[in-house]
């Protein structure tokens, strides 16, 4: 195996780990029911340095870390299937086309290209959560929210959720990506 690939396979394992780590840790994180999740930020990284198969294997290993936690078991108990097709399909989308956008943007512009791939991100991740609630959990919403499940999901479920990961990611990927494109060319 060559040096190069060796160094993406490491590279990836590493960006695992923290993925694992952040997912876990920001369960801690709360603000009323929302947890804040820093764990986009190296799926937008891990795209951009190794394309967007790593971003979709970064964005699948943060989906099954999802799986195990406590705040899935009411989606587990609403609908088993449509909790796991709608965890791994927000992961892994929103890791590939990160990685999609930053590839296609990043011949003209890097910095440009990394912060597009950091909206991208949580817009797929948080744009197919509420297409799954619609599909899946609608019902279920329904009772915990009052009745108003639109509202609910909006304000509760995503709004302070999303607009905290659209933040912290358009702040930190970039950032975090300049770094490591300046310790690889020491």
């Amino acid at each position: 195996m060559s040096k190069s690939k060796i160094n993406r396979l490491v590279g990836i394992a590493l960006l695992s780990a923290i993925v694992v780590v952040l997912q876990l840790l920001g369960s801690f994180i709360r603000f009323g029911p929302v947890s804040i999740s820093l764990v986009l930020i190296p799926i937008v990284v891990g795209a951009a340095v190794y394309g967007p198969v790593a971003g979709a294997v970064l964005g699948g290993v943060f989906g099954l870390v999802v799986l195990c936690q406590p705040d899935t078991a009411f989606f587990y108990g609403l609908n088993t299937f449509g909790t796991v097709i709608t965890v791994m399909a927000k992961g892994i989308l929103c890791g590939w086309l990160s990685g999609l956008v930053y590839r296609v943007c990043a011949k003209k512009n890097e910095i440009v290209a990394v912060i597009l791939a950091a909206v991208v991100c949580p817009v797929v991740n948080t744009g197919v959560f509420f297409l799954g609630c619609v599909l899946f959990f609608w019902e279920g919403i329904a009772q915990v929210g009052g009745g108003n499940a639109f509202q609910y999901v909006i304000t509760v479920m995503i709004g302070f959720n999303f607009l905290a990961e659209l933040g912290a990611n358009i702040i930190c990927a970039p950032v975090i990506l300049r770094i490591l494109q300046a310790v690889r060319r020491k």
